[in-house]
């Protein structure tokens, strides 16, 4: 980890594109985007406040991270003692490969005391109310599919029929209410998501246009896998590539039952009933899916499909987008051979793991089916699931409405801009095309 001060971001790369080491910026081969004014000037003030001694550095070390929190919470049980594997070997990740930036050691600390924190309070919640974890979580609804694949469509639609019960976006963040919690009465966790968004737009806005969310829209599940310190979403922040190498060996099934656990605290503290549905979505999925078919054995699986330049090139540059805040030291090639490997790998395991799931238990969706007939898509879905698209219809018009006004931004991006190019990804995954029929997706021909 790099203790001293840091170069700019931008002095950096023009020094990698003298070295040879980045392509010059040209027509046809543009560079990704740079770390925002906001972003290098705060963790500039943030380095030197440690420099001139006004604020220590974090200790990214296990036992005095788990000290302070319990110091916070007044609290000892932390529950399943298995994250702290995941957690050992992602902070020795952190430690030797990541090389943080000054803001990036920062907010590493107050994501793990987060985790920490609602690590303890969940475990009090349960013992305090054992009737949440009696809660059953009865036949979900979970969309399947690479990282940057359609799943957030998707799972918004579904989320918008009342049929169903979702997570919304602060408890995402925050899956375990606060001590005080009260049914009904008012949640900090709204506005600490609403300083979490504010946070994140100034520091990089197009994180929020890349995956545009807010305080109750619904979302996915990730933070209740990250809850364990596990899931790829440490891979998509930091570059921690030894922990996602030990992640993909191990056995999540410790993960997934604490996400369970933690989705009947959200379903108690939002006093939905326990007989409906929920709908989840998470691209982790496609890493664990075995165990994820254990845990829900009545799972009904939407599986969504879409060309892998559009993926691979999206997912890399979301990683991307992220990486830059946090380190000095991110390279575009290295996050393009990555998340190649991991949109490989995920696929290759979802279809590993296919054959042997009854035909009636999943349906297909391909991103071009959504864009060019979204309603006779999601007709094809209701009808898998034994229900009637009616009564959901005036939801998902209005989700669809609302999300037509509010693309302001376009979503931009290349392969190029990660040292890949189309023949490679074709290579490497044509076979997962050709075998589902995906078409063409003219979004991966966009540059930045």
């Amino acid at each position: 980890m790099n203790g001293g001060r840091n170069p700019s971001y931008a002095a950096w790369q023009k020094a990698r594109i003298k070295a040879g080491a980045l392509p010059k910026l040209s027509k046809g081969n543009i560079q990704p985007p740079r770390r925002t004014l906001v972003a290098g000037a705060i963790n500039r003030a943030i380095g030197l406040a440690h420099e001139l001694g006004l604020k220590k550095r974090p200790v990214l070390e296990k036992p005095a991270l788990m000290e302070r929190a319990s110091a916070a919470t007044g609290l000892d049980d932390f529950g399943d003692s298995w994250f702290e594997r995941p957690f050992d070997n992602l902070l020795e990740a952190i430690h030797g490969e990541a090389r943080l930036n000054p803001g990036g050691e920062f907010m590493a600390a107050l994501q793990f005391q987060k985790v920490l924190c609602d690590r303890l309070w969940a475990q009090q919640w349960f013992d305090n109310h054992p009737e949440i974890l009696t809660r059953p979580l009865p036949r979900p609804v979970i969309v399947v599919g690479p990282m940057r694949s359609g799943t957030t469509r998707l799972h918004r639609l579904l989320s918008s029929d009342r049929r169903f019960t979702h997570l919304r976006q602060f408890e995402t963040i925050g899956p375990v209410p606060w001590p005080g919690f009260e049914h009904g009465g008012k949640d900090p966790r709204i506005a600490q998501a609403k300083r979490v968004r504010m946070a994140a737009n100034l520091a990089n806005p197009r994180t929020l246009a890349i995956h545009p969310t807010g305080p109750l829209q619904p979302e996915e599940e990730l933070g209740l896998l990250c809850n364990s310190m596990w899931s790829m979403k440490h891979e998509a922040q930091w570059h921690v590539p030894s922990y996602g190498r030990w992640s993909e060996q191990q056995d999540a099934r410790p993960a997934y039952e604490q996400m369970a656990r933690l989705l009947k605290l959200v379903g108690w503290a939002q006093q939905s009933s326990s007989l409906r549905p929920w709908i989840l979505k998470t691209p982790q999925h496609m890493m664990d899916l075995p165990t994820l078919l254990e845990m829900f054995p009545d799972a009904r699986l939407v599986f969504t499909h879409r060309d892998p330049m559009a993926v691979v090139g999206s997912a890399a540059s979301l990683a991307w987008n992220q990486m830059i805040l946090f380190s000095d030291h991110a390279d575009p090639q290295h996050v393009g051979e990555e998340w190649l490997r991991k949109t490989r790998l995920m696929i290759d395991r979802m279809r590993a793991v296919r054959d042997d799931i009854p035909s009636e238990r999943m349906i297909d969706v391909h991103f071009d089916e959504m864009e060019r007939d979204w309603r006779g898509a999601m007709e094809r879905v209701y009808n898998f699931l034994g229900l009637d698209i009616g009564p959901a219809l005036p939801a998902l018009e209005a989700y669809q409405q609302s999300t037509a006004q509010g693309k302001r931004r376009r979503h931009e991006y290349s392969l190029e801009e990660f040292g890949l190019s189309e023949g490679r990804v074709a290579e490497e995954l044509g076979d997962y095309v050709r075998t589902y029929g995906i078409a063409r997706d003219q979004a991966a021909r966009l540059v930045g």
